[in-house]
């Protein structure tokens, strides 16, 4: 049986992104966000939700541009820590010793730690009462090479993705694949077909 939680915000899991962006006077930075994810497949698009305080939410206003960065399990510290301190006063790369790497199709910085790095150039901005959405149109999905196979497809268990679970605010990590999408519900499509006169 159900039990009700009320009106709050909540998926699982919730994909963990580090959000780079350059401050006024040129300084890469990251947070942390959760609320975010894609959007659209075409034009390929994603979004991440900000408060308007963040200094992140200025920034990428003002270059129009903002990557989101795919942390691995294993940056856990990191992400929290980028997600406790503000970039209006922490140099965060400087202080995690994280490497910024421009990337080459917007105007934004890249988290070179990160197994995949997405670059976005804002299109629209959403008004949502505490957060504003920003929508990026994807113009390049970086990967690392071990992390992909032969086809260069991603390697879920070589990414090992950080995830987020709301309410309880803990971190978790992927577990095994359940199964091919697009292929398993065939099992119960066929016979449902197969059924109808």
């Amino acid at each position: 049986m159900f039990q009700s939680l009320g009106a709050r915000p909540f998926a699982v899991p919730a994909p963990v992104f580090l959000v780079g962006s350059y401050t006024a006077d040129n300084c890469p930075n990251i947070m942390t966000a959760a609320w975010g994810g894609i959007v659209a497949s075409q034009p390929p698009c994603m979004a991440v939700s900000l408060q308007r305080v963040r200094a992140s939410y200025t920034a990428i206003l003002e270059r129009q541009a903002f990557t989101l960065n795919i942390p691995s399990a294993d940056m856990v510290a990191e992400v929290d820590f980028a997600g406790l301190v503000s970039g209006k006063k922490t140099n965060k790369y400087k202080a995690l010793s994280l490497t910024a790497l421009a990337a080459e199709h917007v105007d934004a910085p890249l988290v070179a730690e990160c197994p995949v790095a997405i670059e976005l150039k804002l299109m629209h901005t959403l008004e949502l009462g505490s957060h504003v959405q920003l929508v990026g149109e994807v113009m390049d999905v970086k990967i690392h090479k071990d992390c992909l196979d032969e086809q260069n497809l991603p390697l879920m268990g070589r990414i090992n993705p950080l995830l987020f679970v709301p309410l309880s605010r803990e971190y978790w990590t992927v577990g095994e694949m359940a199964a091919k999408a697009f292929s398993v519900g065939r099992s119960i499509v066929r016979p449902l077909l197969d059924e109808q006169p």
